[in-house]
């Protein structure tokens, strides 16, 4: 499977990181920090790119806020140095989980955990037309 694995890689991003990735990572990047993940986050020595190493799924939404901001530039400072204040409201960073097994489903959906319940109160409607 190790072979396998090594030509996905090569030529498919969606399995890690592409060859070409990792050469350049290895390369030029700048190890700044790792997120409560385990994605890695890199650039190179002038700043002028920012990416991310993913560990395991490559899915963007795995990314938190915190580290989102600083790959768009939206602030210079490394989440690490200096984090984002949180609310004690907010709730933690979780990934989107849409097509997933864990999906919200609200009651009474084709995905909820119970099937639609019968309605006494609901009837179809049907054409009352007829060919002339």
């Amino acid at each position: 499977m190790g072979i396998l694995n090594t030509v996905l890689r090569a030529v498919t991003w969606w399995n890690g990181s592409t060859l070409g990735t990792s050469l350049f990572t290895r390369r030029h990047g700048i190890k700044v920090g790792e997120d409560d993940q385990g994605n890695a986050f890199f650039r190179n020595a002038d700043d002028s790119r920012r990416w991310v190493m993913f560990n395991g799924e490559t899915e963007a939404s795995r990314i938190g806020p915190d580290w989102h901001g600083w790959l768009h530039r939206t602030f210079d400072e490394l989440p690490s140095e200096r984090p984002l204040p949180r609310k004690t409201w907010e709730k933690p960073h979780q990934e989107n989980l849409t097509g997933s097994a864990l999906a919200y489903a609200p009651a009474g959906s084709i995905r909820g955990a119970s099937a639609p319940r019968e309605r006494s109160d609901y009837e179809a409607w049907s054409p009352e037309w007829t060919p002339q």
